[in-house]
């Protein structure tokens, strides 16, 4: 008996050491049970116009969903060409609006191979009178757009971003009604108008944005494909399009 004993102490003792053993291997060695997938890059259509909006912390939805929409809406239309839309940002970590929508960029602008951009649209953001002008290296990436770029676009304050890359030194422009003044103080030298919804200068097309921008898109796509096709995009998103009872300045078309 006292043998037997002997052999069930020694088994249980055994037992608790390999159970101990394994606890402390786990924890020493955590099995990864989520692995690292490959970045997703969005499929473009090489027979459309390439549309790039410019993102950060802090970007305001209506600015960037407005126009987003309107030229996401163009591969609905039929003997156009169309337009893919993506976005571009200075991280691949999510960003988060002014509203609280987190947003995954599609590309990584200081570090991605990204495909040529025929519009830029920069929507407004939190920071776009303050910090995010001193964010060289996103302005630097605007000027290198800019020298390839069919338009460069701006919603409400991102109008001062564009200014502050010295877009607009030769452009009539305008941005969000309130902030107007605040813009023509902080750019003394630039011509910027009110009372306008948008302005047409050249390449670039400034708006005062909010749920205005979604005329300024409207009438970009008027601009490309016409009024039947303009008129269809805004019927698909219940909008009273007519580019007559809108105010706004053309200064120059290219």
């Amino acid at each position: 008996m006292k043998h037997i004993l002997t052999i069930l102490t020694l088994l249980f003792l055994l037992g608790c050491n390999s159970s101990e053993k394994r606890k402390e291997i786990h924890a020493a060695s955590p099995i990864e049970t989520i692995s690292k997938q490959e970045k997703q890059y969005p499929k473009l259509d090489p027979n459309r116009y390439n549309v790039a909006f410019l993102i950060m912390d802090g970007v305001y939805n209506t600015e960037l969903t407005a126009p987003f929409d309107i030229f996401q809406h163009t591969i609905f239309r039929k003997n156009i060409k169309a337009m893919n839309v993506f976005t571009v940002a200075n991280t691949d970590e999510a960003i988060s609006s002014f509203e609280g929508m987190r947003i995954l960029p599609d590309f990584n602008y200081v570090k991605d191979s990204l495909p040529k951009i025929d519009i830029l649209v920069v929507p407004s953001a939190e920071h776009h009178l303050d910090t995010d002008l001193e964010d060289t290296t996103m302005l630097n990436f605007i000027k290198r757009v800019d020298k390839e770029a069919m338009f460069v676009t701006s919603h409400c304050d991102g109008a001062f971003v564009l200014a502050k890359a010295g877009l607009l030194d030769n452009a009539v422009s305008t941005t969000f009604p309130s902030d107007i003044d605040a813009m023509q103080e902080m750019f003394p030298k630039l011509d910027i108008r009110k009372k306008v919804l948008f302005v047409h200068d050249g390449k670039y097309i400034t708006s005062a944005g909010g749920a205005k921008s979604f005329e300024a898109a409207l009438y970009l796509c008027e601009y490309l494909y016409g009024k039947e096709v303009a008129k269809k995009l805004a019927d698909g998103l219940v909008i009273d399009w007519d580019l007559n009872d809108v105010p706004h300045q053309i200064i120059k078309m290219d």
